[in-house]
């Protein structure tokens, strides 16, 4: 009834549209604080996750550029340059001199971050197979 009000209201969008929009977004949320929780339990943030995915999935690759891991992954330079420090001083991952411009830097896995994404996404996929299996 209320988004039956809405659209009436603006005169924009259909009743079951938005009806699906809104379940999709509840559930969207509900699947986010699921992963917050178990990357929490890793002392993992979803950001710091990415990035390391965002690196080892290139198929000819084994670093990045941060310009090359920000197109990727959408995020403010300001947050994507404190969650790689924090990633650095963790240990997970490694600067190097980028071979190809003598002023930029590549951004690696470590042993240890190789070893850490190696380790939780087992139960990354998991939360999330569960998640859906939940879902109508």
């Amino acid at each position: 009834m209320m988004i039956d009000g809405y659209v009436s209201q603006t005169g924009v969008g259909d009743v079951d549209t938005v009806a699906r929009a809104l379940s999709m977004m509840r559930e969207a949320s509900q699947l986010e604080r699921l992963l917050d929780a178990y990357f929490s339990s890793h002392n993992l943030s979803q950001l710091k996750f990415h990035i390391l995915i965002v690196i080892d999935r290139e198929p000819d690759k084994d670093s990045l550029r941060q310009s090359e891991i920000n197109q990727r992954l959408d995020v403010s330079k300001p947050v994507l340059h404190r969650t790689v420090t924090s990633l650095l001083k963790s240990g997970l991952l490694v600067c190097r001199d980028d071979p190809e411009d003598s002023r930029a830097h590549r951004l690696a896995l470590t042993d240890e971050g190789k070893t850490m994404l190696a380790a939780i996404l087992p139960g990354y996929f998991k939360t999330i197979s569960g998640f859906m299996r939940e879902q109508p």
